[in-house]
């Protein structure tokens, strides 16, 4: 457990949205602390979502902070066009970038958060002197592509390593999850030290996602202030 107090965020996944109308369904997760949008290029993983001119039409339209998260290849090049459209925080993966730490500035210089991805084979140890470069690191609990798919505890120990590096470095670092991320999983996560939860059907798969946020939001702020 962390040993100070953190604020628990849950950024919605639209890849759980209805595509057709994502300006409606944006307004549905109006209470989020963020959305999450999946930029997938069928080169880095195997699928294909949305790119850069969704990506800057929906900055126009969406009531909360957009969080990018570039499972593309060629970050270098790619990742700072979509600090430039604005968003609040663009993460990309740091298998996809030949030059992590000149990227993470890069988009901090653009004025944006700058966020970094690990696979879930990726060790934190390499990358841990990065952490001062970093605005928030995600840690992947399932591998990336498709959503729907089942949370990997095995990714437990890594986050709480990863914890209490930042801890230790005296940096604020955020440390998002995604993936199989629910009403249960995120208790287990929360409690290893994560505290911005990515949640797509856990969400946009309940009658109410507004009501959905809620009770992910307390039952994760719960497990972060736990004794």
């Amino acid at each position: 457990m962390p040993g100070f107090p953190l604020k628990c965020c849950i950024n919605p996944s639209i890849l759980s949205a209805d595509f057709a109308n994502l300006e409606s369904e944006l307004a549905l997760i109006s209470n989020a602390d963020a959305v999450h949008v999946d930029v997938m290029d069928n080169h880095f993983v195997p699928n294909l979502t949305i790119g850069l001119p969704v990506v800057e039409r929906l900055q126009k339209v969406s009531p909360v902070p957009l969080d990018a998260h570039l499972m593309i290849s060629n970050a270098d090049r790619w990742a700072p066009q979509y600090a430039d459209a604005g968003l609040n925080s663009v993460t990309f993966h740091v298998e996809a970038s030949d030059a992590p730490i000149k990227l993470a500035r890069e988009l901090r210089a653009r004025g944006t958060r700058a966020g970094m991805a690990l696979r879930p084979a990726t060790a934190v140890e390499p990358y841990l002197d990065m952490l001062p470069e970093l605005d928030m690191l995600l840690i992947m609990t399932v591998e990336p592509g498709f959503g729907g798919q089942a949370f990997l505890d095995v990714m437990l120990p890594k986050i709480r390593r990863a914890r209490a590096a930042v801890e230790g470095s005296g940096v604020d670092v955020a440390i998002q999850v995604d993936g199989g991320i629910t009403e249960e999983t995120i208790t287990r996560a929360a409690e290893a030290g994560a505290n911005v939860f990515v949640a797509g059907s856990a969400v946009y798969g309940r009658p109410s996602p507004a009501e959905a946020i809620e009770s992910l939001r307390a039952n994760g702020q719960r497990a972060l202030t736990r004794p």
